[in-house]
């Protein structure tokens, strides 16, 4: 039995590879992608894998783009962070659904139900696979590697996303902050807009965290968060009309 793993986090990457060593040997991997691109390269250029693991926040967009761009004829067990009304989806639209950080308990729930699964029903699935690429779901939580571990991180927490010249950090509303591998408009593609707002290039920030805005002398606004930030954030004045939309909405 081949699989494809679609997944653009190292970490979980080897942490799926581990379980699935453990629970079923005599699984093949096919091959790994990390985005939406490069899986539907690799899916137009390869032999279909019997099964596709697939991670719904890719390195360049939602995986729903995926179905957008060619027709996926092969099973897919969703590894997700959504909220319910997404979840609902998945479970009506694939074989499974197993939300991260992964349990190696519903990964073999997922595996077994695959197994039992007749030609009828498999065909029953990828034929709905489409409606998928309709679900606008977002995701609640964040998983950020640390070391050989992953972390789940609540978004509620999340008071801003900060780049610079050296990384990419997340910074908590209790104040702690964590490296975080992606850039920011990776990660603004995978976020509800109504709680996020790109301020510049180097800031997203969470609306519940905007304590104080100041109107600096160029028409720029100074945004003051609930934490502790390495620097000020403003806005530009081009952004100062949507900004101020965007916060009272």
């Amino acid at each position: 039995m081949k699989v494809l793993i679609v997944e653009d986090e190292t970490v979980a990457v080897d942490n799926l590879r581990t379980i699935l060593a453990d629970l079923a040997p005599e699984i093949e991997i096919a091959g790994i992608t990390e985005s939406v691109s490069q899986t539907v390269r690799w899916l137009g250029k390869n032999h279909a894998p019997d099964l596709i693991f697939m991670d719904i926040h890719l390195s360049d967009g939602s995986a729903f783009n995926i179905f957008s761009a060619i027709t996926v004829e092969i099973p897919i067990i969703f590894i997700t962070a959504y909220d319910e009304y997404a979840i609902e989806a998945f479970r009506v639209n694939s074989i499974d659904y197993i939300l991260k950080p992964i349990d190696p308990v519903y990964l073999k729930r997922a595996l077994d139900k695959y197994h039992k699964l007749g030609r009828t029903e498999i065909h029953r699935y990828l034929s709905k696979m489409p409606e998928l690429s309709l679900v606008q779901g977002y995701p609640e939580r964040l998983l950020i590697p640390i070391n050989d571990k992953l972390l789940p991180v609540s978004l509620a927490q999340v008071s801003c996303f900060y780049t610079s010249s050296d990384d990419t950090r997340v910074f908590m509303r209790n104040g702690e902050n964590y490296p975080y591998r992606k850039t920011l408009d990776s990660i603004m593609s995978t976020l509800n807009p109504k709680e996020f707002f790109r301020a510049n290039k180097q800031f997203i920030v969470a609306k519940k965290s905007v304590k104080d805005i100041t109107i600096w002398f160029d028409n720029r606004l100074l945004l003051t968060l609930d934490t502790a930030i390495p620097e000020r954030i403003y806005v530009s004045k081009n952004r100062a009309s949507e900004f101020r939309q965007w916060i009272v909405e």
